[in-house]
């Protein structure tokens, strides 16, 4: 039997199609998945994403524990409140997960607390790993399942949201710029999504969560499920675990090179020998983005073929509702240039190959 949120009831009553994610029953969407998506663009959308793993790190050697276990680096983290985007890697120097730590209280501070969230799918084998890499470590691992998280994404997000809050927590979003978050009166408010457009990442507890997402609603904010969150993260260009990448790949391979600090080289963080020996030898795959203007749909797994450098793979394609034109990402050979072809059922359909992402803010930014 799949989990539910603290929303599902809320899901149901506002007329969500509801189905199996991650072993969590969650909204796909709740009529038409292109005014949702339509509405985040224009307007404001909120999505329910209690189902993701929330996981407190703290003790004295909080710190240290994350610059071993992450492929990015937390000292960068210089002030209570920043964020970090990263992934998580296996000793192969493959991506476990992909996450965001917060910094909980200010550097330095005895008793250090950072707030890592992951991905709902992996939670079991994530929790796994990171317990099995704490055990020499002076740290505790606290997941707080009694916590909710409502995404509010959109142009008219942070208007809509302050209007629904009290004046506190309105001077609170105020302050935060993007990837930045703190705590307001047992709630923590980010300013982080997953779509290309501002917003805001609330985490509430579980028995204040319906309340809050109802007067979102009330002020205009358009319910939204997991298909137009997955077509605005795509028009974004932002990696899916499990898709995009996954244990089988590295970051370097995965548009995710960004995200390892190898600086300062003393930092021995899991995985880092095996994706040095990676670079040295010279990496032989790049993850980028392909617009088809034909008709038809790149979906994941079609065939690239790149003319004399050799074949790729889609790992997600979809139609995009905002360009309207077919957009994907793709594994494909690292000396692949700007045109390829991709299989469609037997014919090789002509795609342009560009660097994600391919919307931000609701315009186009490829070219």
């Amino acid at each position: 039997m799949a989990s539910k949120t603290a929303l599902y009831d809320q899901h149901l009553a506002m007329g969500a199609k509801v189905v199996d994610f991650g072993g969590w029953d969650m909204p796909l969407n709740y009529g038409s998945q292109i005014e949702e998506h339509n509405k985040v663009r224009t307007s404001a959308g909120m999505f329910d994403v209690s189902h993701m793993t929330i996981v407190d790190v703290t003790g004295a050697d909080a710190a240290e524990y994350l610059r071993y276990l992450l492929a990015n680096d937390v000292a960068r983290l210089d002030f209570k409140g920043k964020a970090l985007y990263s992934g998580m890697l296996n000793e192969d120097g493959n991506v476990i997960d992909d996450l965001i730590v917060y910094r909980m209280t200010d550097p330095g501070v005895s008793g250090e607390w950072f707030r890592v969230v992951v991905n709902c799918a992996t939670r079991e084998k994530d929790l796994r790993w990171m317990a099995e890499q704490a055990a020499r470590f002076d740290v505790a691992l606290t997941e707080q399942p009694e916590l909710s998280m409502v995404a509010i994404q959109g142009p008219e997000a942070i208007v809509k949201v302050k209007s629904v809050l009290n004046e506190s927590r309105g001077r609170l979003i105020d302050s935060l710029s993007v990837f930045q978050g703190q705590e307001s009166e047992g709630w923590f408010i980010a300013r982080t999504g997953y779509t290309g457009e501002d917003g805001l990442e609330i985490i509430v507890p579980e028995d204040e969560v319906a309340d809050f997402w109802r007067a979102l609603g009330e002020a205009g904010v358009a319910p939204c499920g997991l298909g137009a969150r997955d077509t605005l993260r795509l028009e974004a260009g932002m990696n899916l675990y499990g898709a995009d990448m996954d244990e089988s790949v590295s970051p370097l391979v995965s548009a995710m090179g960004w995200t390892i600090a190898w600086e300062p080289q003393s930092r021995q963080f899991c995985g880092r020998a095996a994706l040095e020996a990676e670079k040295a030898a010279g990496v032989t795959q790049k993850l980028v983005g392909l617009v088809m203007d034909t008709r038809g749909v790149l979906r994941g797994q079609q065939k690239v073929i790149v003319d004399g450098v050799g074949e790729g793979e889609i790992t997600s394609g979809t139609f995009s509702p905002t360009l309207n034109v077919s957009i994907a990402l793709a594994r494909v050979p690292a000396g692949t240039g700007d045109q390829a072809v991709v299989d469609l059922r037997g014919k090789q359909v002509p795609v342009a190959v560009v660097r994600p992402p391919f919307v931000r803010n609701g315009k186009k930014v490829f070219s």
